[in-house]
């Protein structure tokens, strides 16, 4: 605990909020850090209780005031000042695409790259020993050796030696030469410039996400109106943003970027990944800097700056993979994420990946805009949240309605309220697993509560109704070909998996026939579960006569656990 007081609450890289708010709570939130630090031994004993103490309580939750909703993007549902805002801003863009505005300016000009120069005469004896003068740039040579030329031509004639006859034909040459080659140059230049410039009154098209930024595209409403609000509605401002947003890109080869399928970065597919949707259907980005821990990984990633500048740019590539793939920006699409941020063993601030780190989010801030429906911290440090209470005057109402602060013992009941277990990882309390043959995201997940010092028990029903041969019939029987009037029996596959968060419980399950007098048959016998266990408990049963399974947890325990079960009947004949 002591350690932890001693970090820097850290802004990780994936952070896609674009509130210029944001940056000034970035900047103070050091100063609150930096005050924790200095707490004595007692008071970071007392504050190593305080958290313990918001581990098993609600106030461990940090919610923004008032839940965020996200605005329409069809333009007839629009209030009357943000369609006339668009429309605005819809005429400044085509204005700025006539003007060339959105194209990068030329690079400032360069010298020429030299030739090869022809093989020169030996030197006379008399000047070997001379010492070499200094060479005067490509230019001034050129038209040095042209003047000569032609102020050898103007002199009266005299009798020229063999060999000076010889140097002043070579320079002659050489001058030709280089008049023609430069000529030639720019002629090719200009031909390529005329080949790429568009035909008068038809500017350029401007992509950004694959959506044109003027047109008939219903998408490019959408993709303004990310702009507009991320300036509250404010034309000019909206349109400088836009304007730096695409230049950027420009600047930085997103394209390229795209295109390039492998920055040699796999080891971190753990750090940054996208993994199903939340109950409204936006994808899910998941940011586990505790992975960072690992000090070989840390180093591949930020050892040194050629290293910082990959992680950068793998980070964008990311993103831009993501929105591309996952959103939708059709007026009634999804096009925005949520955002899960693991503070679990982050590493500190004060760590080589600093600056990278600060970059990053200057560029997710100022280029992304409006790119987060919901921003959930969880795992959060105690000093993190104190951090919260200072950055919170900085921020605007719409960004705190965004953002959701949870201490480890709330996080994942907290995720459970934006997303479904079956779609949260088994890493973060949920029931998701990579390559499960047995149960998809599509298999909906039950969620109890077992309060404290009591039992719940969840029943399965093994007497389901199925066809058989286009024939609606219990699952436990079906006719018996021999004998039609005759039943025989249909055996019962009842698989389930089932996990409570924490543990610390009794588990134990059975199966109770339906028939009077059938025996009671102990599937599991029931035994307590430590939290260490494996986060899921799964089992299946082979029923030979109808009845129901029921698993039944005990929590003896002064808190009330959260509990998770799904299950399947498979039914085959005997």
């Amino acid at each position: 605990m002591a350690d932890e007081t001693k970090q820097e609450a850290a802004a990780p890289a994936a952070e896609v909020v674009v509130t210029e708010e944001e940056k000034k709570a970035e900047e103070t939130a050091p100063v609150a850090e930096e005050k924790a630090a200095e707490a004595d031994s007692e008071e970071e004993k007392k504050a190593e209780e305080a958290e313990e103490a918001a581990a098993g309580d609600e106030a461990a939750v940090i919610d923004g005031t008032g839940s965020f909703k996200e605005e329409s993007n069809l333009v007839s549902e629009l209030p009357d000042p943000e369609r006339t805002a668009l429309a605005q801003l819809k005429e400044l863009v085509a204005t700025a695409l006539a003007n060339g505005e959105f194209n990068l300016p030329p690079p400032p000009a360069k010298e020429e790259a030299k030739k090869e120069e022809p093989a020169k005469e030996e030197a006379p004896a008399d000047k070997e020993d001379e010492p070499k003068a200094e060479e005067p740039a490509k230019e001034e040579l050129k038209a040095e050796a042209a003047t000569e030329a032609v102020a050898e031509e103007t002199k009266p004639a005299e009798p020229v030696p063999e060999e000076e006859e010889k140097t002043v034909v070579v320079a002659e040459e050489e001058a030709t030469k280089t008049v023609e080659a430069i000529e030639e140059t720019v002629a090719v230049a200009v031909a390529a410039a005329a080949s790429e410039e568009p035909e008068a009154g038809e500017p350029k098209e401007e992509l950004i996400w694959g959506v044109p930024l003027a047109g008939d595209d219903e998408r490019t409403d959408t993709v303004l109106l990310k702009f507009l609000r991320a300036r509250e509605f404010k034309v000019k401002e909206a349109m400088a943003m836009l304007k730096s947003a695409v230049l950027w890109r420009k600047r930085f080869g997103i394209d390229e970027l795209l295109l390039d399928a492998d920055l040699g970065l796999r080891e971190l597919e753990g750090v940054v990944f996208y993994r199903g949707a939340d109950r409204e259907g936006h994808p899910v980005c998941y940011n586990v800097y505790g992975e960072f821990q690992d000090k070989e990984l840390y180093e591949r990633a930020f050892g040194d700056e050629e290293k910082r500048e990959r992680f950068l740019k793998w980070r964008i590539q990311l993103l831009e993979r993501g929105i591309r793939e996952q959103l939708d920006f059709s007026p009634s699409g999804i096009c925005s994420m949520v955002q899960v941020t693991d503070l679990k063993n982050s590493p500190p601030m004060l760590g080589k990946h600093r600056a990278v780190t600060r970059q990053a989010l200057a560029l997710l801030q100022d280029n992304y805009p409006e790119f987060v429906a919901k921003k959930v911290f969880i795992n959060v440090p105690w000093w993190y949240l104190a951090a919260n209470k200072v950055m919170s005057p900085f921020l605007t109402q719409r960004t705190k309605s965004k953002i959701v602060f949870c201490s480890p013992g709330k996080s994942a009941e907290t995720l459970f309220r934006y997303i479904a277990p079956e779609q949260v990882p088994v890493q973060f309390g949920g029931l998701y697993k990579e390559d499960d043959t047995e149960f998809s995201t599509s298999d909906a997940v039950t969620e109890l509560t077992v309060k404290p010092s009591s039992k719940e028990t969840v029943e399965i029903p093994a007497t389901e109704v199925r066809s058989v041969d286009r024939l609606s019939v219990p699952v436990s029987w079906i006719p018996c070909e021999s004998h039609p009037h005759h039943r025989r029996m249909q055996n019962s596959t009842v698989v389930w998996e089932l996990r409570v968060l924490g543990w610390e419980v009794s588990y134990g399950a059975e199966f109770t026939p339906d028939a009077e007098g059938g025996y009671t048959v102990i599937v599991q016998k029931t035994r307590k579960v430590p939290a260490h266990e494996e986060p899921i408990m799964k089992g299946s049963f082979k029923a030979t006569e109808p009845g129901k399974l029921v698993l039944g947890v005990n929590n003896p325990a002064s808190r009330k656990k959260k509990l998770l079960c799904r299950f399947k009947v498979r039914s085959a004949a005997a």
